[in-house]
Parts: structure tokens; C-alpha cells; sequence
């Protein structure tokens, strides 16, 4: 009997023993599975949603330039005796930049001088004969002299306009000399050598001023309230310095080459495929102590008057029936908790480079929305949080 009664207990030990080891086994086995299962879903990046307002902020730098210059050159060729300016000296009207050699067209002037004096000598010659003449009465030779006069006086007007053209071109091309106030931006001349086909000189006009551009979102200009004539502040200066403010004008804004916004991430192989419109936004300074060359920098910030939910504009998604984003749903299982996928369609009011403020009666403040994930999704997909 305690034989029976020991194979008995060995027994029932034996089965409790198998049925632990089996329930156990499903125990991990269900563990493991969930765990794989988790690892094949797809893993999101996800961003807490903050309610609140938008800034704007508008940056652009570029070189002033100058609105109006001039190209100047010697039309006469002559060699350069010498370059009296350097690039970036400012200088006035009238002053001398180049000064040139001119010595044969000295000797020309000197030579066809020579010449309209010797004119002159002929006509007092023809004039002596023609007293000469008359006195004798000898007619015949007072109209030959007379003719002789005649023409001796039409050789001496146009030698004269000669001489005279020949001197101005001296006094207007030995020296090249500044048409207005400005400043030199380009010198090509050098002493000793003859132009080579390009100004020797430009100039830019002070007066006029200058400016720069720069490539700027179109929604973004338009959100700041930028048009043509808006004043706007200037910042000059190296990026290591303290900007020297000035007061500049909007000159004009034209369209310019779109960038193509990135891709939302949401879905995978989503290529995007939008473009961002962009404008050129050109910008005029005047003042006395600009050369051109300089940086200048804008920088402009303006916060927005509609409030909502902060959100990165790569949450957003656009389709036929509206926007939408992607929120994560926190579940509590047996096992641990589930991420589960929602889709919320959203009212979106206003947007900057980078953020989106959405309106909309399923979120709260701190809600985890989805910026990024593995495979494309869709409604109640279960995920996994990066």
C-alpha cells in the first residue's frame, strides 16, 4: 500500500511538474511572439503637439551693388601716362582719373596752327596784290586777285574749325575725368600701356544708391506684409562685426526659382513633389558712406495673430477631402501597452518654413503626433515609437 501510495504522489508531482513546464513554455512563447511581432511593426518618429502661436522670420543676406554705373574709356587710344585712382576712392564730378600721353596730338595741334598761320600770310599776300592791281587799273588782275582772296579765306575758315576741334579733342581726351560724384568700382588702366577693348574706368553713381537681393518664400513675404516700398532695416557689416543699421526700401519682388518642399515622411517612397513659390526680394539703400561691396544682412521677425496647435509641416498631409495628421493612441494591454495609429483631419490657418499652427476638436495639448515612419500607414495600424 505505500508502495501504491508513493508511485502515486511520484505521479501527480510528475504531472504538475509538466503542466508548469507547458504553461511556462506558452507563457514565453506568447511573450516572444508579441516581442517579434512588435518588431516587425513600423517605427514612427513623433513630435508632442504645443498650442500657441507662429513667428515669421525673415533672413537674407547679399553684396550691395550699385543701381547705376558708368563705363568709361580714352575713344582716342592713346597710351596711359597715369592712373590717378583705385578702386573703391570715392570721388567728385569732374575730377581727373586717367591721364594720358599726348604728345602727337600736341605735335597735330602744333602742325595745323602752323599751317593756318601760313594761310593767313597767303591771304595778306593776295590782299597786297589786289591794292597793287587796282592802283595799276590793270582789271583783269584785280578779279584774278579777288578770286585768289576768296579762296585763301575759305581755306583759312576750315583750317580754322580744324585747329579748333583738334584743340578741344586735346583738352577732352588727355584726361579722363569723372561725369558725377561717385564712386570707382572697376580700374582696368594701368601706366605705360594702351586700352586693350575694355573701359579703363567704371564708376558707380552715388546719388542713385544701391542694393542687393535675395530669394525669400512667397508666403512668407506675404504673412510679414512685404510689397514694393516697404521700408525695411539694413544691417551692414561682416558676420564677426556689429551690423551698422540703416534704413532700406523694397525695390521690387520677382518671382524666382521654386524650391521643391521635402517630403512629409509619413508614407513611405512619398516623394513630396511640392514646390515652394519664391520671390527675389530686391532692396535699395541710399547714404554718403556707402562704396558698394559691402554685406548687408535682413533679418525680420513678426509673430502671428492666430493661435492653435504648433505642429512640423511635415505632420501635415493634404488629400482630396481635406488635411490630416497622424496622432498616436496609447492602449493598455495584458501584455503592456499599444501604439495605435489615428488619423485626425485638421483646419490648418497658417504656416511658416518649418511649422503649421492646425485647428482642430480631437487633439490636446501634448498629444504625440507622427513627423516620420518606416511604412506607409493607415487608420488603427499598430506602430512602434522611435
Amino acid at each position: 500500500m505505500e508502495q501504491e501510495a508513493s508511485k502515486d504522489l511520484k505521479r501527480k508531482r510528475n504531472i504538475r511538474i509538466i503542466a508548469g513546464l507547458f504553461i511556462g513554455g506558452l507563457i514565453l512563447f506568447t511573450l516572444f511572439s508579441n516581442t517579434l511581432q512588435a518588431l516587425t511593426l513600423p517605427k514612427v518618429r513623433t513630435e508632442s503637439v504645443v498650442y500657441g502661436s507662429l513667428v515669421h522670420t525673415l533672413e537674407g543676406t547679399g553684396v550691395l551693388r550699385p543701381l547705376a554705373e558708368e563705363k568709361l574709356s580714352n575713344p582716342a587710344g592713346w597710351k596711359v601716362k597715369a592712373v590717378l585712382v583705385k578702386e573703391g576712392d570715392r570721388v567728385k564730378k569732374g575730377q581727373k582719373l586717367v591721364s594720358y600721353d599726348s604728345k602727337s596730338a600736341e605735335r597735330e595741334l602744333q602742325d595745323e596752327t602752323t599751317q593756318l598761320e601760313k594761310l593767313k600770310i597767303e591771304l595778306q599776300n593776295a590782299q597786297d596784290q589786289f591794292i597793287a592791281a587796282s592802283t595799276e587799273g590793270d582789271e583783269l588782275k584785280v578779279r584774278s586777285v579777288t578770286r585768289e582772296m576768296e579762296t585763301r579765306k575759305l581755306d583759312i575758315s576750315m583750317q580754322e574749325r580744324k585747329v579748333t576741334g583738334l584743340r578741344e579733342a586735346l583738352a577732352d581726351q588727355k584726361d579722363l575725368s569723372a561725369p558725377f560724384e561717385g564712386v570707382i568700382t572697376k580700374v582696368n588702366a594701368s601706366a605705360g600701356t594702351k586700352p586693350a577693348g575694355e573701359p579703363e574706368i567704371i564708376i558707380a553713381d552715388s546719388a542713385k544708391g544701391y542694393r542687393f537681393e535675395f530669394a525669400a518664400d512667397a508666403t512668407l513675404l506675404t504673412s510679414l506684409g512685404i510689397t514694393a516700398g516697404t521700408k525695411i532695416e539694413v544691417g551692414l557689416g561682416t558676420p564677426d562685426q556689429q551690423p551698422r543699421l540703416i534704413e532700406g526700401t523694397v525695390e521690387e519682388t520677382a518671382d524666382a526659382e521654386p524650391l521643391a518642399a521635402g517630403s512629409s515622411g509619413v508614407e513611405a517612397g512619398e516623394s513630396g513633389g511640392r514646390t515652394a513659390a519664391r520671390k527675389s526680394l530686391r532692396i535699395q539703400v541710399e547714404g554718403p558712406e556707402l562704396k558698394g561691396g559691402e554685406r548687408a544682412a535682413v533679418k525680420l521677425t513678426k509673430r502671428s495673430v492666430q493661435q492653435g496647435f504648433k505642429v512640423s509641416s511635415d505632420a501635415v498631409h493634404q488629400e482630396r477631402d481635406g488635411k490630416f495628421i497622424y496622432k498616436i493612441e496609447e492602449q493598455k494591454g495584458a501584455l503592456g501597452n499599444v501604439f495605435v495609429v489615428r488619423r485626425v483631419p485638421v483646419r490648418s490657418s497658417e504656416t511658416n518654413e518649418s511649422e503649421t499652427v492646425i485647428q482642430s476638436d480631437s487633439l490636446n495639448e501634448k498629444d504625440l503626433i507622427i513627423l516620420k515612419s518606416s511604412e506607409p500607414l493607415q487608420d488603427n495600424n499598430r506602430v512602434r515609437l522611435q
